[in-house]
């Protein structure tokens, strides 16, 4: 087994005014060579981002991009003909692949907007921009880890999925829970971001916006704390 922390404080930072970022891994005006990126996984932002405030039509091109917004709701626009609301409690998926134009705002004008965003490598380049979105209520299940996001060849209908051979899993747990994870796909990594609560992993204790990435490994056993909301995100390591 190999693995690297990242404690919450270890992270980047800005402060924008209107936006108060903390970044995983190198962004923007944040760089650090030995935070370049994870295997696939390039961006993890934490944002907070003031009302009706936002980020104004821009360009991507070949990355997946994902939006779990925490409180609050995004409101979006791209080039591909997608308008509409991302709420708390959905989770949102945009291929830019060969080239799409969007922008992602508060769409509150009372409330700051918490939300992560997470960018991956794709396994396919310039593939036709996409978008999706969906509620996940409906999938999670109380102290367990459930897929929310999976490749494009594992998906079935209506499941949200990416050009990547990478598995989203969120863990909602009410109760103290000792669990097994098992890599899905050979020569993958994980890397666990605890949203909040504590979790004891290969006799390392995460607490709140610490994370833990773990790879070289078939399976990981963790033990987590009551009233903890856990990201696992499982990505090639190569």
């Amino acid at each position: 087994m190999k693995k690297i922390l990242h404690p919450a404080a270890s992270r980047g930072a800005a402060n924008y005014g209107w936006l108060q970022a903390r970044y995983s891994f190198s962004f923007a005006n944040y760089f650090d060579p030995n935070r370049l990126q994870f295997g696939a996984l390039r961006v993890l932002n934490d944002d907070v981002i003031a009302p009706s405030m936002g980020f104004g039509t821009h360009p991507h091109k070949n990355m997946e991009i994902v939006t779990i917004p925490q409180f609050g709701a995004v409101k979006h626009q791209d080039s591909i003909g997608n308008e509409g609301i991302v709420p708390a409690g959905d989770i949102q998926v945009m291929s830019a692949g060969s080239g799409v134009e969007h922008s992602e705002v508060n769409a509150s004008s009372n409330e700051e907007l918490k939300l992560f965003q997470i960018w991956l490598l794709p396994d396919t380049e310039n593939v036709t921009p996409r978008y999706d979105q969906k509620k996940i209520a409906d999938i999670i299940r109380p102290n367990a880890f459930c897929t929310v996001i999976k490749p494009k060849e594992a998906a079935i209908e209506n499941e949200l999925w990416i050009h990547q051979k990478a598995y989203f899993n969120i863990g909602e747990f009410q109760e103290k829970t000792t669990t097994t994870y098992n890599i899905q796909q050979k020569g993958n990594g994980i890397y666990l971001l605890v949203i909040n609560g504590t979790v004891l992993v290969d006799n390392e204790t995460i607490s709140t916006r610490d994370a833990i990435g773990i790879w070289d490994v078939p399976t990981i056993s963790m033990t987590i704390a009551q009233d903890s909301r856990v990201l696992l995100i499982e990505v090639p390591m190569n």
